[in-house]
């Protein structure tokens, strides 16, 4: 019986290091060395922080198209 073939080396280097970080992450993540995270973070002031929307008028409405009349050929 023949063996399966081998996995290419840069499978295996890619899964070592998908594998890293990933074990990295989860190092990070679980002993709170990666800092808070969240909405908070960025906004300077440590809460979150309220984006308001600007409210701009509604367009004026279009003018309805003329109705040809009877007899131009548009019939």
């Amino acid at each position: 019986m023949t063996e399966p073939p081998k996995a290419p080396r840069w499978v295996k280097v890619s899964g070592l290091v998908v594998g890293t970080l990933i074990l990295l992450v989860l190092v990070l993540k679980l002993t709170g060395l990666g800092g808070d995270h969240g909405p908070g973070r960025h906004s300077g002031s440590g809460g979150t922080r309220q984006i308001g929307v600007t409210a701009f008028p509604a367009p004026a409405p279009a003018a309805p198209a003329p109705v040809p009349a009877p007899g131009d050929g548009n019939w």
